[in-house]
């Protein structure tokens, strides 16, 4: 089993449930080959060097993973059938040096991925206390429209 990470670049047409679908499907591929992935990283929208296929833009997402390398040939036929990617490359991490970098970059993604759940957890609580702050705002604010009305159809 080696290492391997792919960058794939999603269409920027679709929507984030197509993209996330497509997403998926790629992750699959990999595991349906034998691959274990370690982690992922969305970049994001991003904007693109040049234009590919008309496209100025495009979601890019990185895969960490390790399989066999003779299911990265079927792997690569797959992406290069998949119409929804605009371009990927796989990379492979083979000496000692490249397996430790490999291993810094899983981790560097499993964290940044740690990070972007927990301020959504910590949200939630914060949107439920916020409407509790609003409505006293609102009442405040309601007197205030009805004033305004008075005062133009005093003006006129």
């Amino acid at each position: 089993m080696r290492n391997y990470e792919n960058l794939v670049i999603v269409k920027p047409t679709f929507t984030a449930e197509e993209i996330q679908a497509s997403v998926k499907a790629i992750e699959e591929v990999i595991t349906s080959n034998g691959g274990e992935i370690a982690a992922t990283n969305a970049m994001g929208m991003r904007k693109l060097a040049y234009p590919i296929e008309k496209n100025e833009r495009g979601y890019y997402h990185v895969i960490y993973y390790t399989i066999a390398p003779a299911a990265i040939a079927e792997i690569e036929r797959r992406f290069r059938i998949n119409e929804d990617l605009l371009r990927f490359v796989t990379i492979k991490y083979d000496t000692n040096r490249e397996i430790a970098a490999f291993n810094g970059l899983v981790e560097k993604a499993k964290k940044a991925a740690e990070v972007a759940a927990a301020p959504a957890k910590e949200e939630t609580p914060a949107v439920e206390e916020a409407p509790k702050a609003e409505e006293a705002p609102a009442e405040a604010e309601a007197p205030a429209a009805t004033e305004a009305p008075a005062t133009e159809a005093a003006a006129e």
